[in-house]
């Protein structure tokens, strides 16, 4: 596990973020929960507004931090899939909470205007 913050002794928001900090980490795994396994392919199309190499760098981040496993197979050309790992399906409660509160923010924000 590599380091980002310098968390305060137990400080448990800083120690989640040290495993979901990254723009499109979370997304990622949102994805993920409601497909169980998905190709590079397919994660780019869910995330067309994120390029090709910020896609790789969070998910190199994502696999680093065993939170997703990469699985390749040796067929032409090669395909790869990702899946959630028992620690990573441990966010989910996480991305649930996170995902309400977009639901809950977009009903309003479409009220407002």
């Amino acid at each position: 596990m590599r380091k980002i913050y310098n968390c305060d002794p137990g400080c448990p928001v800083q120690s989640t973020l040290q495993f979901i900090s990254g723009k499109w980490k979370t997304v990622i795994m949102y994805h993920l929960f409601k497909n169980s396994k998905l190709r590079f392919s397919e994660l780019q199309r869910k995330l067309p507004y994120v390029n090709k190499r910020m896609l790789s760098k969070q998910l190199l981040e994502l696999e680093k931090d065993n939170i997703i496993h990469k699985e390749i197979y040796p067929v032409v050309p090669v395909k790869t899939e990702y899946t959630l790992t028992n620690f990573g399906k441990s966010f989910e409660p996480i991305v649930n909470a996170m995902e309400s509160w977009g639901e809950n923010f977009n009903q309003n924000s479409k009220r407002d205007h």
